[in-house]
Parts: structure tokens; C-alpha cells; sequence
């Protein structure tokens, strides 16, 4: 197999080894601070990888994902507080045993499960993204455009409570994709005459005014003179041999789940650390330990959570498909640097390839002994008051937008889009969609229009065939199951005697 069998010198270089590490360290600090996360962290270091190689890029944006995942741990289990939705679960069990005096048992078991998960979901990741590519290059334009429409309609059901809010959203980034130059006529699209638009909208500044500019004016809004308060004691991460062989299986389960859930688009870690967590609970023979600080709960959602990056960058790599609005910042990392990913990177970024696969296996290593070592450093970094982190978080947004490009409509573009952004979530209006139909856009374009220059106009090219008809009727599928979720939660009764159901465990 053409994976372990490839130039260790491309992977082996102190510019793949420092990015490595770097986005480690970064990942851990933007995951450990609530209301950070992966999106905010790899959008203010996309400008940062212009002058990198492109597989220093990949793999230091990856690190930053990867370590995030364990990040959001560190605030879940010391604080109680999640660092992300996806670091929700953690809080049952591992801020239960932190407050039972094992803070750093609690950690412990946290980085073995973020370790283990990430290593199985590299394995998954390095077996099936090339056969899954191949079959994909069974698929024609028609084939692939359906594809499209079906990974949107999927992350569309998923990306907000409110399903016509997740269609205007979809919508929206659809319309903005086509802002700039038509590869096929060469003649601008709704420039209005501004030169600043001839290439479209800087995803960069788009990136960094939606999720970083959003999150300085959430942070200033709610929670600006807001310091987390946290004990330093006994933080020091460690799990004995025998503690993990006692929780093994809770593991394998989670790191399996973890990745199935990863590969499907629009679920992703949240959803994995959930549905590992349930399954486990509901599969064990003490459920009622569950939620009081044990180490099988905790075990099984955080390695759920790390699986799941491996397994969302298997559709990324072999379709060109991302599954959530971190898969799509990376993807568009992918493109700055001349890659498009789908089925011909592994015909013509083989060595390249392989050595993004394993440089993310070294990756969880890495944030292994890193994590080890800088769990107390990142508590201390958790009592910072919340202004100095919005003065920073602002301060390079605005310097990684201006390195972009160079201009200062970029600048303001940023900002609009911040101010915009923040009050449209409010309104639970879905952004990460948004980027993830921005990405989108141009691809389904060039499929839906390269389908009907082959077919002479004639759209049935859209419905012939067994494999157009399966894609139909599984959009078909999804729309109407999200659309009855939705019909069922706007009809359920909201008076207050209905039961809540807050302590979900």
C-alpha cells in the first residue's frame, strides 16, 4: 500500500515538526478557553500558512483541530464549564471526579481517550479514504453535483433548531460564492464595478469577521469582565496501566463510534461524544455509575471526540466533501495551496498525501506528552480576565486579514461581517453553514453547469440512472426527516409544566 511507502523526508522536516507542535499549542489554548474552539483558532492561522509548505499547513491547521478536542476538556473537567459543545458530555463525569478531589485522574483519562481516538481515527483515515476515493471516481459530474446537494441538505438538518433559518443560511452562501469571476465566461458576477470584488470575497476576512470579529463582540456583550476561577491542585494528568485497561473497551467503543459518526457530514464530535456516551450507558451494567465521575463515561466521549477529526477528514480527502465548518476552513486551506481534495489528489499528490496521513498520527502523540506537561500551565492561562483575551483575539484578526490581501476593504469587510454574524446568531441563524455553503458554492456550480454542457441542456441527466436515483432519494430521505423534526419540535408544548428534562445524563 502506497502509504507506508513514501519519502520520510517530506514528513520529516523541522517546518513539518514546528507546525506540528505549534498547532498543538495553540489548539490546547484555544480549546481550554471557553467560547474559543477549532473554527476561531484555524481561521486566525490560515494567513499565518501562505508562506508554508503545503503539508506544514495542513498538518499544523489538523494539530490545532485535534488538540482543541482535549482542550475543551481541560475547562469541562476542572470548571464544570464545556469549552465547546462537543465537550458538553465530558462535564458529567469528569467534573464530577475532579470535584471528588482527582482533577488530574479526571485529565488523565481525558488525554488517554483524546490519544487513543486520535490514533484509530488516523487508522480508518489511512484504510478507507482511498478506497473511497476510487469510488468516487466511478461517479460523473451528475453523480458528483447530487453529492453536493447531499452533503448540504444533510449538515442543513443538523446546523440549527430552526430548519428555514438553516436554508436561508445555505442560501445565502450559496449566493455569495458567485460574487467574483466566472471560470467558464471569464466575465465578472456582481462586482457592481468594485475592483476589490473581482476575485470574490476574501474567504479569509469572511472566516475571521464571522467566528473570531463574532466571538470579541459575544465576549464583550456578555461576559467581558468575566474571570474564570479555577483550582490548580493536584492538575497534573496521569492514568496508571491498570486504569486503562479497566476502562479498554470504553475506548475501542467510543473511538469506533466516534469515527462512523465523523464520517457522516453535518454530525461530527458533538453528536459522536453523545451518541458514544448513550450507547455506553445504555449497553453497561452499572448505568447508574454514569454521571457521578466515572472513567468509563469520560473514556468513551472524549475518544468519541477525537475519532471523530479522523473520520471527518475521510470524506474531505476522498470526496472533497467537509463535514462541518472546521472541515470546510481546512478544506479551503487545501485550496489556497493548489490542492483540491476529491478522488485526483491520490493520483496526483500521492507522497504529499501519505504524508499529511502520517504526520496526523504524530500529531496525537505530540498533544500527548504536550498535554502531559501544560495542563496546569493552560488552567493558569483559564483565570486570565476576559478583556485581554478580546484585546488579543482582535488584535490578530485584524493583522491575519490585512496580511491576506493587503487592503483595508478587507478590514472592513471583517468587521461588517463580525457586527452581521453576531446579531444573525442571536436569531439562531446558522454561520458554520454559511461557510460550509461559501465552500460549496463554486463546486456545485461547476458540476451542475459542466453536467448540462455534456448533456446538451437536457436535465435529466440528473435523474437517470441507479446511482442519481439512490443520491434523489436519499436527499429526498433526509429533507423529510428534518423537516418532520422540525414540524415536531415547533408543535411540542411550551407551558411550564412540562417536563424539561435538564439533567440529561
Amino acid at each position: 500500500m502506497e502509504f507506508f511507502f513514501f519519502d520520510l523526508s517530506m514528513l520529516l522536516t523541522w517546518e513539518n515538526l514546528f507546525a506540528v507542535i505549534f498547532g498543538v499549542i495553540v489548539g490546547l489554548f484555544f480549546g481550554a478557553v471557553p467560547g474559543l474552539g477549532p473554527p476561531i483558532a484555524i481561521a486566525l492561522l490560515i494567513p499565518i500558512t501562505f508562506t508554508m509548505s503545503p503539508v506544514a499547513a495542513i498538518l499544523m491547521l489538523v494539530a490545532v483541530y485535534q488538540a482543541a478536542e482535549y482542550g475543551n476538556s481541560i475547562s469541562a473537567i476542572i470548571m464544570g464549564i464545556p469549552g465547546s459543545a462537543a465537550s458538553v458530555v465530558t462535564v458529567f463525569d469528569g467534573h464530577a471526579m475532579a470535584k471528588q478531589g482527582f482533577p488530574g485522574k479526571a485529565l488523565g483519562y481525558s488525554l488517554t481517550a483524546s490519544l487513543v481516538g486520535g490514533i484509530i481515527g488516523c487508522i480508518f483515515l489511512i484504510f478507507l479514504a482511498k478506497p473511497l476515493s476510487v469510488l468516487a471516481l466511478q461517479f460523473s459530474d451528475p453523480e458528483m453535483f447530487l453529492i453536493t446537494i447531499l452533503a448540504l441538505v444533510c449538515v442543513s438538518s443538523l446546523a440549527s433548531k430552526d430548519l428555514p433559518k438553516s436554508v436561508l443560511s445555505l442560501l445565502l452562501g450559496l449566493l455569495l460564492s458567485t460574487v467574483g469571476v466566472d471560470l467558464l465566461t471569464g466575465l465578472p458576477r456582481y462586482t457592481f464595478g468594485s475592483a476589490n470584488l473581482i476575485d470574490g470575497f476574501n474567504f479569509i476576512a469572511l472566516l475571521i469577521g464571522m467566528f473570531a470579529i463574532t466571538e470579541v463582540f459575544n465576549m464583550i456583550s456578555t461576559q467581558l469582565n468575566t474571570r474564570y476561577v479555577s483550582d490548580k491542585k493536584n492538575l497534573k494528568a496521569s492514568v496508571s496501566l491498570k486504569e486503562f485497561f479497566a476502562v479498554r473497551s470504553y475506548l475501542i467503543r467510543g473511538s469506533l463510534i466516534g469515527t462512523i459518526v465523523g464520517i457522516i457530514p453535518g454530525l461530527g464530535a458533538s453528536a459522536a461524544s453523545w451518541i458514544s456516551y448513550m450507547d455506553a450507558k445504555r449497553s453497561s451494567k452499572h448505568p447508574e455509575k454514569f454521571g457521578k465521575g466515572y472513567p468509563g463515561g469520560l473514556a468513551v466521549s472524549d475518544s468519541a471526540n477525537n475519532a471523530a477529526v479522523g473520520g471527518a477528514l475521510i470524506p474531505l480527502i476522498a470526496i472533497g466533501i467537509p463535514g462541518s465548518a472546521t472541515m470546510a476552513i481546512i478544506m479551503g486551506a487545501f485550496i489556497i495551496h493548489g490542492l483540491q481534495p476529491g478522488p485526483r489528489i491520490f493520483v496526483e499528490n500521492m507522497d504529499l498525501l501519505a504524508a499529511m496521513f502520517w504526520g496526523f498520527l504524530a500529531t496525537c502523540i505530540f498533544m500527548y506528552f504536550i498535554g502531559k506537561y501544560s495542563t496546569s500551565l493552560m488552567a493558569r492561562i483559564l483565570t486570565a480576565p476576559n478583556y485581554v483575551l478580546v484585546t488579543c483575539i482582535l488584535f490578530v484578526s485584524l493583522i491575519g486579514v490585512y496580511a491576506s490581501k493587503g487592503n483595508s476593504f478587507d478590514l472592513w469587510l471583517a468587521l461588517i461581517v463580525g457586527i452581521i454574524v453576531f446579531f444573525l446568531n442571536k436569531l439562531d441563524f446558522a454561520a458554520p453553514l454559511f461557510v460550509l455553503a461559501f465552500i460549496f458554492g463554486p463546486m456545485t456550480e461547476d458540476y451542475f453547469r459542466r453536467s448540462l454542457m455534456l448533456s446538451k441542456g437536457e436535465y435529466n441527466v440528473f435523474y437517470t440512472g441507479p446511482t442519481a436515483l439512490i443520491l434523489i432519494c436519499l436527499i429526498l430521505l433526509v429533507f423529510g426527516f428534518s423537516t418532520y423534526r422540525s414540524w415536531k419540535n415547533n408543535s411540542k408544548p411550551t407551558d411550564s409544566s412540562v417536563e424539561k428534562g435538564e439533567n440529561i445524563q
